[in-house]
């Protein structure tokens, strides 16, 4: 059985940020900092000191490159011969908010903390 995560959260009110014409890696390592506090003064690394973020506009990230086209993601579903992948654009059609997930979840350390981070973050695609 775990122990409850102490927090230090000062301020609770979220963070919003617009993704309108932001880069996504750019974008993603501002949301993992402003989720693990520190921009903050009350930064400690064991504790959850960050705010809740929301990011809007989901769907007008930019990303340079071939990105689009080249990058790829990949999910298994554990049996046999059943590895699927997308890419950047196909995952931005079905889902744009899952892109800015996974970038920021591997901004994130991994730790016990990380689940409550991402718990902390919401992204809309429209506003």
């Amino acid at each position: 059985m775990s122990k409850p995560i102490n927090s230090k959260i000062v301020d609770s009110s979220p963070i919003t940020i617009s993704a309108r014409g932001k880069v996504l890696g750019r974008l993603a390592t501002e949301v993992a900092t402003s989720l693990r506090g520190k921009n903050s003064v009350h930064f400690t690394d064991h504790l959850l000191s960050g705010r809740p973020v929301v990011v809007t506009h989901a769907r007008d990230i930019v990303v340079t490159g071939n990105k689009m086209n080249a990058k790829m993601y990949y999910r298994h579903s554990g049996y046999i011969g059943n590895l699927k992948e997308e890419t950047l654009r196909a995952l931005m059609r079905r889902d744009p908010s899952q892109a800015i997930h996974h970038a920021v979840r591997g901004m994130l350390p991994k730790n016990r903390l990380r689940k409550h981070w991402l718990s902390a973050l919401e992204i809309r695609n429209e506003e």
